[in-house]
Protein backbone atom coordinates (compact mmCIF):
# COMPACT_ATOMS: atom_id res chain seq x y z
CA UNK A 1 0.00 0.00 0.00
CA UNK A 2 1.27 4.07 -0.61
CA UNK A 3 -0.17 6.82 -0.09
CA UNK A 4 0.53 9.12 -2.80
CA UNK A 5 0.76 12.97 -2.40
CA UNK A 6 1.02 15.69 -4.78
CA UNK A 7 0.23 13.88 -8.07
CA UNK A 8 -1.37 15.70 -11.15
CA UNK A 9 -1.59 12.19 -12.67
CA UNK A 10 -3.12 10.42 -10.31
CA UNK A 11 -5.44 13.14 -8.47
CA UNK A 12 -8.73 12.48 -10.26
CA UNK A 13 -8.00 8.42 -11.07
CA UNK A 14 -10.36 5.43 -9.08
CA UNK A 15 -10.51 1.98 -9.97
CA UNK A 16 -8.21 -0.54 -10.62
CA UNK A 17 -5.23 -0.15 -13.29
CA UNK A 18 -5.17 -3.61 -15.69
CA UNK A 19 -5.71 -6.56 -13.23
CA UNK A 20 -2.69 -5.29 -10.47
CA UNK A 21 -3.25 -1.87 -9.19
CA UNK A 22 -6.64 -0.56 -7.22
CA UNK A 23 -6.46 3.10 -6.55
CA UNK A 24 -9.17 4.53 -3.77
CA UNK A 25 -9.33 7.47 -1.58
CA UNK A 26 -9.86 7.36 2.44
CA UNK A 27 -10.31 10.46 4.23
CA UNK A 28 -9.16 12.73 1.91
CA UNK A 29 -5.70 10.94 1.21
CA UNK A 30 -5.19 8.58 -2.14
CA UNK A 31 -3.86 5.19 -1.53
CA UNK A 32 -2.43 2.56 -4.23
CA UNK A 33 -2.54 -0.87 -3.37
CA UNK A 34 -1.83 -4.39 -4.85
CA UNK A 35 -5.30 -5.69 -6.64
CA UNK A 36 -6.69 -8.15 -4.02
CA UNK A 37 -6.99 -11.51 -5.86
CA UNK A 38 -10.71 -13.59 -5.26
CA UNK A 39 -10.02 -16.58 -2.92
CA UNK A 40 -10.00 -20.27 -4.95
CA UNK A 41 -11.06 -21.85 -1.63
CA UNK A 42 -14.91 -22.65 -1.08
CA UNK A 43 -15.45 -20.41 2.59
CA UNK A 44 -16.21 -22.05 5.80
CA UNK A 45 -19.38 -21.69 7.59
CA UNK A 46 -17.59 -19.43 10.16
CA UNK A 47 -17.22 -17.57 7.23
CA UNK A 48 -20.35 -17.56 5.30
CA UNK A 49 -22.17 -16.70 9.17
CA UNK A 50 -19.53 -13.83 9.19
CA UNK A 51 -20.15 -12.24 5.91
CA UNK A 52 -23.79 -12.69 6.75
CA UNK A 53 -23.74 -10.60 9.76
CA UNK A 54 -21.56 -8.00 8.17
CA UNK A 55 -24.42 -7.69 5.50
CA UNK A 56 -26.87 -7.38 8.03
CA UNK A 57 -24.99 -4.52 9.78
CA UNK A 58 -23.90 -2.70 6.24
CA UNK A 59 -28.07 -2.35 5.45
CA UNK A 60 -28.70 -0.88 9.21
CA UNK A 61 -25.73 0.84 8.91
CA UNK A 62 -27.05 2.56 5.18
CA UNK A 63 -30.59 3.13 7.04
CA UNK A 64 -29.84 4.18 10.51
CA UNK A 65 -27.43 7.15 8.82
CA UNK A 66 -30.61 8.68 6.94
CA UNK A 67 -31.50 9.89 10.20
CA UNK A 68 -29.29 13.41 10.73
CA UNK A 69 -29.17 13.02 14.94
CA UNK A 70 -28.30 9.05 14.79
CA UNK A 71 -25.74 9.74 12.52
CA UNK A 72 -23.81 12.86 14.21
CA UNK A 73 -23.99 10.11 17.14
CA UNK A 74 -21.77 8.02 15.17
CA UNK A 75 -19.66 10.87 14.17
CA UNK A 76 -18.97 11.63 16.74
CA UNK A 77 -17.77 8.16 18.27
CA UNK A 78 -15.28 8.27 15.18
CA UNK A 79 -11.63 7.94 15.60
CA UNK A 80 -9.09 9.38 12.66
CA UNK A 81 -9.79 7.44 9.84
CA UNK A 82 -13.01 6.33 10.65
CA UNK A 83 -16.51 7.50 10.00
CA UNK A 84 -20.52 7.63 11.01
CA UNK A 85 -21.17 4.50 8.90
CA UNK A 86 -17.97 2.75 10.51
CA UNK A 87 -18.87 3.58 13.43
CA UNK A 88 -22.84 2.10 12.73
CA UNK A 89 -21.71 -0.92 11.20
CA UNK A 90 -19.36 -2.10 14.54
CA UNK A 91 -22.36 -0.95 16.57
CA UNK A 92 -24.97 -3.66 14.41
CA UNK A 93 -22.08 -6.38 14.36
CA UNK A 94 -21.72 -6.37 18.20
CA UNK A 95 -24.54 -7.29 20.82
CA UNK A 96 -24.61 -5.86 24.53
CA UNK A 97 -23.27 -7.50 27.48
CA UNK A 98 -25.26 -7.95 30.71
CA UNK A 99 -23.00 -8.59 33.39
CA UNK A 100 -24.39 -8.71 36.38
CA UNK A 101 -27.79 -9.06 37.93
CA UNK A 102 -28.96 -8.38 41.62
CA UNK A 103 -31.87 -8.29 43.63
CA UNK A 104 -32.11 -5.77 46.40
CA UNK A 105 -35.17 -6.16 47.98
CA UNK A 106 -37.77 -5.89 45.61
CA UNK A 107 -35.37 -4.03 42.72
CA UNK A 108 -33.63 -5.72 39.69
CA UNK A 109 -30.37 -4.02 39.06
CA UNK A 110 -29.12 -4.96 36.01
CA UNK A 111 -25.76 -3.69 35.03
CA UNK A 112 -25.68 -4.16 30.84
CA UNK A 113 -22.60 -2.42 28.61
CA UNK A 114 -22.57 -1.86 24.74
CA UNK A 115 -19.50 -0.15 22.91
CA UNK A 116 -21.98 2.10 22.33
CA UNK A 117 -25.40 2.61 23.87
CA UNK A 118 -27.85 0.28 25.06
CA UNK A 119 -31.52 1.48 23.93
CA UNK A 120 -33.55 -0.33 26.61
CA UNK A 121 -33.67 -2.74 29.19
CA UNK A 122 -36.47 -5.16 29.64
CA UNK A 123 -37.61 -7.30 32.57
CA UNK A 124 -39.63 -10.37 32.47
CA UNK A 125 -40.53 -11.79 35.64
CA UNK A 126 -41.46 -15.72 35.65
CA UNK A 127 -42.52 -17.83 37.89
CA UNK A 128 -41.98 -21.80 38.47
CA UNK A 129 -44.50 -22.90 36.16
CA UNK A 130 -43.06 -20.68 33.57
CA UNK A 131 -45.85 -18.18 33.93
CA UNK A 132 -45.23 -14.47 33.00
CA UNK A 133 -45.96 -13.09 36.44
CA UNK A 134 -44.75 -8.95 34.89
CA UNK A 135 -42.92 -7.52 32.74
CA UNK A 136 -41.61 -4.18 31.93
CA UNK A 137 -38.37 -1.55 30.78
CA UNK A 138 -35.90 -1.10 33.53
CA UNK A 139 -35.07 2.51 34.01
CA UNK A 140 -31.21 3.93 33.46
CA UNK A 141 -29.42 5.27 36.57
CA UNK A 142 -27.59 7.99 37.39
CA UNK A 143 -24.13 5.98 35.84
CA UNK A 144 -25.62 5.20 32.62
CA UNK A 145 -24.57 1.26 33.26
CA UNK A 146 -27.28 -0.23 35.97
CA UNK A 147 -30.54 -0.04 35.20
CA UNK A 148 -33.41 -0.46 37.87
CA UNK A 149 -36.69 -2.21 37.90
CA UNK A 150 -39.25 -2.08 40.89
CA UNK A 151 -40.81 -5.99 40.73
CA UNK A 152 -44.21 -6.13 42.13
CA UNK A 153 -45.22 -9.19 42.06
CA UNK A 154 -42.28 -11.81 42.84
CA UNK A 155 -42.41 -14.73 43.03
CA UNK A 156 -40.76 -16.94 45.77
CA UNK A 157 -39.47 -19.32 43.11
CA UNK A 158 -39.04 -18.70 39.40
CA UNK A 159 -36.44 -16.59 37.38
CA UNK A 160 -36.11 -13.04 36.38
CA UNK A 161 -35.06 -12.81 32.48
CA UNK A 162 -33.44 -9.65 31.61
CA UNK A 163 -32.85 -8.70 27.79
CA UNK A 164 -30.50 -5.76 27.44
CA UNK A 165 -31.13 -4.34 23.76
CA UNK A 166 -28.77 -1.96 21.69
CA UNK A 167 -29.41 1.00 19.48
CA UNK A 168 -29.24 -1.49 16.07
CA UNK A 169 -31.78 -3.83 17.99
CA UNK A 170 -28.93 -6.61 18.93
CA UNK A 171 -30.41 -8.27 22.03
CA UNK A 172 -28.74 -10.31 25.18
CA UNK A 173 -30.81 -12.64 27.39
CA UNK A 174 -30.16 -13.35 30.86
CA UNK A 175 -31.38 -15.14 33.72
CA UNK A 176 -31.69 -14.97 37.43
CA UNK A 177 -32.98 -17.90 39.40
CA UNK A 178 -35.14 -17.25 42.77
CA UNK A 179 -35.25 -19.34 45.24
CA UNK A 180 -32.30 -22.04 44.25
Amino acid sequence: MALVKDSLLLHAVRGTLGDQITIYERNGQIIMAKKRAKSKKKPTKKQVAAREKMAIAAAYAKEILKDPEVKAYYQSLAGPGQNAYNMAIKDAYRSPEVQQIALKEDTVVVTAKDEFRIAEVQVRVVDEQGKVRENGRAVVGRNGVDWYYKVVDRPVKGKIVIIAVDLPGNATEKELVLGG
